[in-house]
């Protein structure tokens, strides 16, 4: 691989997963609620999405998006109808907090399968906007044709950000799952997060229905 490419690849990766998202949001919450095993189990589905994407991408799924246009847009639009979705159970979730007074007795921890949290993450990554933008318009741009190799260098790539993925926001589900009792025992606090996740994500989707228009 090219070596310069690659270097710039790393740094853009890196940058792109610090970055609050539909993803990291949804693992961090989730773990919140149902603890580390499931905060990672989300990570791990996020994470099976981008394998997804990243071998559709090496196949040919951002030529297709060039020629067809229209179907990057319907895309996009899904995306943000999904997000939006889950900002407003995440706000909806926030009201349902407030409204309960705050002397009374609540469970520590929001019953959330693995099974859920996997699908779940797997589901918000495929339409999550920033991973489908990165994979087809962006990815390629780090692949050298010139050297050859190309599916070997998509997986290259594909690993790394992987890599990154489950590096990152599996932290992000581990520690907020660790935190997920702490919260639990603090109406505010879980109401600020849920409010707080609800509103980025109903932004996100604002944002990319008018990208998608």
């Amino acid at each position: 691989m090219n070596g310069h490419l690659l270097v710039l690849y790393v740094f853009a990766v890196f940058l792109a997963m610090i970055a609050p998202g539909p993803d990291m949001m949804f693992v961090l919450a989730t773990g919140a609620r149902g603890g580390p095993r499931i905060g990672l189990l989300a990570a791990l589905g996020v994470a099976t999405s981008e394998i997804v994407q990243i071998t559709a991408v090496a196949a040919g799924l951002s030529e297709l998006f060039v020629a067809a246009p229209t179907a990057f847009t319907v895309l996009r639009a899904c995306g943000a109808a999904y997000l939006l979705y889950l900002g407003a159970q995440a706000l909806r979730s926030a009201r349902r907090s407030g409204a309960v007074p705050a002397d009374a007795d609540q469970p520590p921890r929001t019953p959330v399968s693995g099974r859920y949290a996997y699908l779940r993450g797997f589901l918000t990554n495929l339409v999550n906007p920033k991973m489908v933008t990165f994979a087809v318009a962006f990815l390629p741009q780090f692949v050298d044709r010139g050297l050859g190799h190309v599916p070997a260098q998509f997986a290259v790539l594909g690993v790394i950000f992987v890599g990154f993925e489950v590096l990152v926001d599996g932290m992000v589900g581990l520690t907020a799952g660790r935190l997920g009792g702490w919260l639990s025992r603090r109406r505010r606090a879980r109401q600020a997060l849920d409010a707080g996740s609800g509103a980025i994500m109903v932004v996100l989707a604002g944002r990319l229905a008018l990208e998608a228009r």
